[in-house]
């Protein structure tokens, strides 16, 4: 008996391997549909157009990817920085050593 109240693989009905991998390859069909609904969406969006690009969009363009890559180095940079720093760690209270002139400070407050 299970005291956890978390029912165990034994509890439970056992899947059959037939079953597992019928899933698996029912995935990988919807996936793959998606993939090439994608893929026609795209290409229909592509040739829709007879239109040029001027030259301020590509410099656009050009301007958008070189300041995401510099964002993202720049945080994956930070993220390495503080996992060596040891900033990452969890936090861990550091108690101040307890002075005598606390202890006879509090004793004559409440003497008063």
């Amino acid at each position: 008996m299970n005291n956890s109240g978390i029912k165990s693989r034994s509890d439970t009905e056992s899947s059959s391997p037939r079953h597992s991998i019928l899933g698996a390859w029912v995935v990988v069909g919807v996936l793959s549909a998606f993939l090439v609904g994608a893929g026609i969406v795209g290409y229909l969006g592509w040739t829709s157009t007879d239109s040029d690009v001027p030259a301020s969009g590509y410099i656009a363009m050009a301007l958008g990817v070189i300041f995401s890559l510099v964002v993202g180095v720049g945080l994956m940079a930070l993220v390495f920085y503080s996992s060596r720093k040891g900033y990452d760690e969890p936090p861990v209270l550091i108690q101040e050593p307890f002075q005598r002139d606390e202890l006879q400070s509090n004793r004559e407050e409440n003497a008063m």
